[in-house]
């Protein structure tokens, strides 16, 4: 293979002629064969943007030359087209706080605006990664800001599908709504309830999570981009920052704004370490209504088997006819990842010292993972499950007939000493308590039958 000799501080390298990744890039690919991904697209594309937006602005202050600033603008183009997706070899976990990241980048789009101003890739004395790509800009304003755009790029996505399980679980809760249950508290019998209410309670902790994160994000409006190396601003000058940031948020759609303490903003991650707290929160949502679905569709015949999931697939290579929850235990496996991944985002968020975050590359490994993942859990979720639920009414009236947990309703009316021992007779000689209130004639039919039906409990809309 026809390769190209490049050489750095350190040495010098062989680079395949063809790459477009210089010396830089092939050191770190050296340097951290850890987890064999690749850094995610969203964050490449993000780290693009500003490379752009930066360029823009040292045109508009006169220190960049038109044709260079021209130039690689054009493969800034050309990489937020989708171009040049196989130059990016760095793994996603790195040391160097992302320096490996930032230079992958910057090589990439200076050996194609050499390539655009009909030079050879590797001739950086016609545009340089580090004096033309990177000028006015340092590996620790670059990355925090890529970082918070990547998740605003994420995020709508997520709160989409998350608005679509909301609708679907209103949906649920209005086709059941007439439809009662027995209740259930630390897995007893408790009291009745419409099978509706308890999808009405789902939808609104879905409802509560999308608020969670979008109020969680709003901060990564706010970047330290300017700062340049430990926030000071070193090598920037006013006037590109003002231009800068103008440039981004035409690129982006965004409004964004500088951090009103650049030290503050380029040190500190605790905003991405909420943002995570408020995804893990999200997980164990939907984590905690997958086991309710599990437990409420058990059986079918020997568990509660109230209602019918959609059989999505057969659930054993053993046992014929056997189908099993598959799209909440899936959901629930992905709530398990995100809860690991936070914790990550948690360690590598207070493991910074003094005026800079090293570890930033892992924890934007595990925060992109985890919005990825929630947005593929909470589709199948929706798509594969939640809309395709059915009760079984009659299971749910077995269940309730034959439960003691009604007699609570009824002690305002015959007290809790007579509640109590009709429920002891029910359980002892396994007579409904409906059956043993009307045989004492304690209430009338009509009245037994709107006291147990919890018709005022649920809700307004979520």
């Amino acid at each position: 293979m026809p390769i190209r000799l490049e050489s750095d501080s350190v040495g010098s390298l062989p680079a395949p002629s063809d790459a477009y990744y210089g010396i830089q890039s092939l050191r770190a690919k050296e340097n951290f064969p850890i987890s064999g991904r690749a850094m995610h697209p969203a964050f490449l594309h993000s780290l693009t943007q500003i490379k752009l937006a930066a360029a823009r602005a040292n045109a508009r202050t006169g220190q960049l030359p038109p044709p260079i600033a021209d130039a690689i603008c054009a493969a800034c183009g050309e990489v937020l087209s989708g171009g040049f997706a196989d130059q990016f070899p760095v793994d996603a976990i790195q040391g160097g706080a992302g320096t490996s990241a930032n230079m992958n980048v910057n090589e990439v789009l200076a050996n194609r605006a050499i390539e655009l101003l009909g030079g050879q890739r590797g001739n950086y004395y016609i545009v340089h990664p580090n004096d033309h790509v990177n000028m006015s800009q340092s590996t620790n304003d670059t990355i925090p800001s890529a970082g918070k755009l990547t998740v605003l790029a994420l995020l709508p996505a997520l709160c989409g599908e998350l608005e679509s399980l909301a609708d679907a679980l209103l949906e649920k809760a209005t086709a059941f709504d007439g439809i009662l249950r027995i209740g259930r508290t630390q897995l007893q019998d408790a009291v009745p309830m419409r099978l509706g209410q308890g999808f009405h309670a789902y939808a609104g902790a879905i409802r509560r999570d999308i608020a969670r994160l979008r109020q969680s994000a709003e901060v990564m409006h706010t970047l330290n981009l300017g700062g340049t190396a430990i926030g000071s601003g070193l090598n920037a000058s006013a006037t590109y920052r003002r231009f800068v940031y103008e440039e981004l948020c035409r690129i982006t759609g965004l409004s964004l704004s500088p951090a009103e303490d650049l030290f503050d903003a380029t040190q500190n991650l605790d905003v991405f370490a909420a943002f995570s707290g408020a995804l893990k929160t999200c997980a164990m949502s939907l984590s905690k209504i997958s086991n309710d679905l599990r437990l409420l569709s058990s059986g079918p015949r020997a568990g509660l088997g109230e209602i019918r999931l959609p059989a999505r697939q057969n659930g054993s290579s053993i046992m014929p006819g056997k189908i099993n929850p598959v799209i909440p235990e899936v959901v629930t496996q992905a709530a398990f990842r995100v809860y690991g991944n936070d914790l990550t985002v948690s360690l590598a968020a207070e493991a910074g010292q003094l005026e800079l975050n090293a570890f930033e590359p892992v924890l934007f490994d595990a925060l992109f993972e985890s919005m990825q993942i929630l947005t593929g859990a909470v589709h199948t979720l929706c798509q594969n499950c939640i809309r395709g639920i059915t009760a079984n009414a009659e299971e749910c009236q077995k269940h309730l007939d034959a439960s003691v947990g009604m007699v609570t309703a009824l002690c305002p009316y015959i007290g809790y000493k007579k509640a109590a021992a009709l429920a002891k007779e029910s359980l002892s000689g396994g007579v409904p308590i409906r059956d043993l209130v009307l045989r004492d004639g304690l209430l009338e039919p009509e009245t037994l039958s709107r006291l147990l039906n919890p018709a005022t409990q649920c809700g307004g809309e979520v």
